[in-house]
């Protein structure tokens, strides 16, 4: 590590709040699925920003409608109209088959959205607050105080007590489960279509049915959060739309934006007249014409280069070669995902794994202690699998070792 790149590292650790624990690498720019650190040494990135650099790195359309934007009009307030936002709502709608768009400047945010949107409709019902809604265990939607509420792992929650309350967790892809969780006071059923944190967990078909069942002959609202597993990474712009499964309200963000801080929730017309008004839900800057912008150019890029329909072909390609591995060593345990939303279990912790790639120019994450997943920029070639794959071999074998 040079020593410009230490004093910087020093500079964050005595100036930023200690909330993450950062790797000792201080990264510079981006090019396609590559980054570079300030050193100039170059990595392979399968982590593409947490799911949100679908496009890969310095997209020129991308960053050309962005620079227009910024000569143009950055900000005013929603008080007032802007051509970015109505064009972006105008495009989000039709490629989700939803009817409503309301534009936020994160996913946590959309989900607090979702949730008050769900909490409204209960009250217009029948005037009661007392509402409940049923989230899952081994879920994670977010870090603000609503989101926290309803993600499913208790030591994120903890140290943050009392939370909103009303909240019941049933387990994932267990219909009995979220059938003992209804109550007379249920609003919404709250869930990732595939759940990142938790371990890379895809709802199946028939629980997707099963849930959306329930909803309509109950009026329960359906909520699908698509902020990781959305746009495209499943091989289908939600993954919803495998299954033919339509929520009533859904949100996304990362890769809506692919590095512009924005999200989304989303509703049906039903939800959207028996829901939110003037004056129950606000924020200063989601909608405004930079990240608006972005949003329209990443909707417009995702059709001109066919973004979900090369995911259905090099995602089989990465399933082959990580199930190829998994024989490979017995420390891995099994492979599960969805599309470009991977993930490898292994027996033991994967932290020694995912340092040894980054010393080697291979950018992972994990999902738990034991899980290393895989969300790489939509745009990789079977060439880059084959990089990544060598270098996670090597990583194995000199950190695991090989039976």
């Amino acid at each position: 590590m040079s020593e410009t790149m230490k004093a910087y590292i020093d500079a964050a650790e005595s100036a930023l709040l200690h909330t993450y624990n950062r790797y000792q690498v201080v990264l510079e720019k981006g090019d396609g699925v590559y980054l570079y650190d300030l050193d100039g040494k170059k990595y392979l990135d399968f982590v593409s920003g947490i799911a949100v650099f679908a496009l890969g790195y310095h997209n020129k359309a991308y960053d050309d409608a962005l620079k227009a934007q910024i000569d143009k009009l950055i900000h005013t307030s929603n008080y007032y109209y802007n051509v970015p936002a109505i064009e972006a709502a105008r495009k989000l709608k039709k490629v989700s088959g939803m009817d409503r768009v309301f534009f936020t400047n994160s996913g946590a945010e959309a989900i607090e959205g979702a949730i008050k949107a769900a909490r409204k409709y209960g009250y217009l019902k029948d005037g009661s607050t007392d509402h409940e809604i049923i989230a899952m265990e081994h879920s994670f939607h977010g870090r603000t105080m609503g989101a926290l509420s309803v993600t499913g792992n208790p030591k994120y929650r903890e140290a943050f007590q009392p939370m909103i309350g009303n909240i019941r967790f049933a387990r994932m892809n267990d219909l009995e489960s979220v059938k003992a969780c209804i109550t007379d006071k249920t609003v919404a059923i709250l869930f990732e279509t595939v759940q990142g944190e938790g371990g890379i967990y895809p709802a199946t078909r028939e629980f997707l049915e099963g849930v959306r069942a329930l909803c309509d002959e109950k009026d329960i609202l359906l909520i699908l959060d698509e902020i990781q597993c959305g746009m495209g990474r499943t091989g289908y712009m939600f993954a919803w739309q495998q299954f033919g499964v339509k929520p009533d309200i859904m949100t996304c963000a990362k890769a809506l934006g692919c590095g512009v801080p924005v999200g989304a929730f989303l509703m049906t017309e039903k939800v959207g007249a028996n829901s939110l008004t003037a004056g129950d839900h606000g924020t200063t800057y989601g909608g405004n014409p930079l990240a608006c912008a972005a949003v329209s150019k990443v909707l417009d890029l995702f059709e001109e280069e066919k973004i979900t329909e090369h995911v259905g072909q090099i995602s089989g390609y990465l399933e082959t070669k990580l199930d190829a591995l998994k024989e490979q060593f017995s420390c891995i345990t099994d492979r599960r995902g969805s599309g470009l939303m991977q993930g490898l279990v292994f027996d033991q912790a994967v932290a020694p794994i995912i340092n040894r790639a980054l010393e080697k120019g291979l950018i992972l994450i994990n999902a738990g202690t034991d899980i290393i997943r895989f969300v790489p920029s939509l745009i990789i070639q079977e060439e880059h699998v084959d990089e990544m794959i060598a270098i996670l071999d090597e990583c194995i074998r000199e950190t695991v070792g090989k039976e």
